[in-house]
């Protein structure tokens, strides 16, 4: 019987609409070589950058900044995979791994983190339970001086 014979064919299941918890969470979007984003991307899965993102990248499983890549903004996700260049703050769920080769100027916010010999970071890190993450800016460097310079001056066991 040919290809368009009137055979029925069984019953197939619709696909899920895309979105989260569906197909979509297994999506892969990618910034490719050579290519400039000026803007801010956002993913419901992971991101991938090969090329230059001008903005600030949001994704909520993981973002991976290739050898090659560039970020010029901060990063939002569950795990942040650096083997590239970023100069913004990163806030991660979860995990954040700087490969050898890889430089990150900006502020880190995470549960984990691992460095690999040879990868450069430059700026503060601040690790432990997701309460961390729900800060969206440091503490005013004068109120933070004037606060140490109080306890020092009273000291442990001491009252003003």
């Amino acid at each position: 019987m040919g290809i368009f014979g009137s055979k029925p064919q069984p019953a197939r299941e619709k696909a899920a609409p895309p979105g989260r918890g569906s197909a979509a969470a297994l999506s892969l979007s990618i910034v490719g070589a050579g290519m400039v984003v000026r803007g801010d991307l956002e993913t419901d899965s992971v991101v991938k950058i090969e090329g230059t993102v001008d903005g600030h990248v949001r994704a909520s499983t993981q973002v991976l900044v290739a050898k090659g890549g560039v970020v010029h903004g901060d990063i939002e996700t569950a795990e942040v995979i650096v083997g590239g260049v970023v100069n913004g703050a990163i806030r991660a769920r979860g995990r954040v791994e700087v490969q050898a080769g890889a430089s990150i100027e900006g502020d880190i916010t995470t549960l984990r983190i691992s460095v690999a010999e040879g990868g450069t970071l430059n700026g503060h890190v601040k690790m432990g339970d997701g309460s961390l993450l729900q800060e969206n800016r440091r503490p005013d460097a004068a109120t933070e001086s004037s606060t140490a310079a109080a306890s020092r001056a009273t000291g442990p066991g001491r009252s003003q």
